[in-house]
């Protein structure tokens, strides 16, 4: 068996670098955020839609992967995420300037990149999912903790390179970043791609839209997305308009230290996840971080409004993929289309619950404290929604 499998470690090393692709899609720019206030004026009302056309665009590509990834092939679309990630990152380091208003150029650069990381966001966990490997639930723990691992490089080199060459050579450095996904089409071009569930059709929309689990499914997905995004993604500039701290030492204790406790947080469940009952361990993490939205934003004091930011990254680790462990199992003909219907759910909460956070910040004259606890509302609901669960019945394999 080990040998029959030692041809899918490519396979299994390209996916990884697809996940830490997705990570610089994802964290870059907000590390941006009070650079592009302050050099292009644009305003955060502006700024939080930054994210918000990131997840929509990332969720437009998982309903297209609904019907289009069977027939195109797993391979060239692959392929072309990596593509798009790299030229979205290489266009935000030079269409800004090429627009009267700098704006329109960063919205685009976003909608070409986030093409490339909605399409391995569908297509990475299915690919690995199709491997012969032993102990699949740990491979794919591992495979989504490289998102987090991703995230904590992304911040701690790009700090470092900020530090060093300063915050003005970010153009620099985004065509640095996007070498990782150029050099990852050579692996996706090469390593053995299996078909999904064996080349069985799964179920389509129609018959996934009459379950009742799904709608749930959907519900979850949603809060889950907007519980890890609407923090992680402003934690930046929390940690330096609101906590008072230095663009460096802000990115570090405050996204970085949120990645790492979400990466600890994945790694820890699934190291110890069948001693563990996963719904119990949802409605923990979900009340922890209700918990840490509300440190967050009532705190008086720098230091617990920093331990909460930094505790939200630990509970919010299990929201994602332990959505898809519960439900998976409970529709297991769901196929691609349950993955990508998954998958956009989460980018609608992740457009959704930023855009929130920032509008709501902007409304209270530009307090990220008011729309930090606005963003609250999303764990309350998703401790609902897990909750009824239990009382829904499972589809038939």
């Amino acid at each position: 068996m080990a040998q029959n499998t030692k041809k899918y470690n490519k396979t299994l090393i390209a996916c990884y670098l697809g996940f830490i692709t997705q990570a610089i899609a994802a964290n870059f720019a907000p590390l941006l955020f009070l650079t592009f206030n302050k050099n292009y004026e644009v305003s955060l009302g502006k700024i939080a839609l930054i994210p918000a056309v990131f997840f929509i665009t990332q969720l437009i590509i998982d309903i297209i992967c609904v019907r289009a990834v069977d027939k195109i092939g797993y391979r060239k679309c692959i392929v072309t995420s990596c593509l798009c990630s790299a030229a979205g990152l290489i266009l935000l380091a030079f269409l800004p300037d090429l627009f009267s208003e700098p704006f329109v150029g960063i919205i685009i650069s976003v909608v070409v990149y986030a093409i490339g990381s909605g399409l391995v966001e569908v297509l990475g966990s299915p690919i690995v999912e199709a491997c012969p490997f032993e102990h699949k639930e740990a491979v794919m723990s591992l495979l989504h903790s490289f998102y987090c691992w991703g995230s904590v490089g992304v911040i701690v080199i790009s700090t470092l390179f900020f530090k060093f060459f300063g915050t003005d050579n970010w153009k620099i450095l985004a065509c640095i970043w996007a070498v990782v996904p150029l050099f990852n089409i050579y692996n996706f071009a090469t390593c053995p791609i299996e078909q999904p569930n064996n080349g069985e059709k799964g179920m389509g929309l129609s018959a996934l839209f009459k379950l009742p689990l799904f709608w749930l499914a959907i519900i979850l997905m949603i809060c889950a997305g907007a519980s890890e995004l609407s923090m992680a993604q402003w934690a930046s500039a929390f940690a330096e308009s609101a906590l008072g701290f230095s663009k460096n030492i802000g990115d570090l204790t405050g996204p970085c230290m949120f990645a790492v406790t979400m990466g600890l947080s994945r790694a820890f469940f699934g190291k110890f996840g069948p001693k563990i009952s996963l719904m119990r361990f949802m409605i923990f993490s979900s009340l922890l971080c209700v918990a840490s939205y509300l440190l967050v934003s009532l705190s008086a004091h720098p230091i617990p409004g920093l331990f909460g930011c930094i505790i939200c990254g630990f509970s919010v680790g299990i929201m994602w993929p332990g959505t898809i462990s519960i439900c998976s199992p409970r529709i297991p003909r769901g196929g691609t289309a349950l993955f990508a219907m998954l998958a956009m759910s989460g980018d609608f909460g992740g457009a959704a619950g930023p855009a929130l956070v920032g509008n709501i910040s902007q409304i209270f004259e530009n307090n990220l404290k008011a729309g930090l606890l606005a963003g609250s509302i999303f764990p309350v609901i998703l401790i609902v929604i897990i909750l009824l669960i239990p009382f829904t019945t499972k589809e038939k394999g």
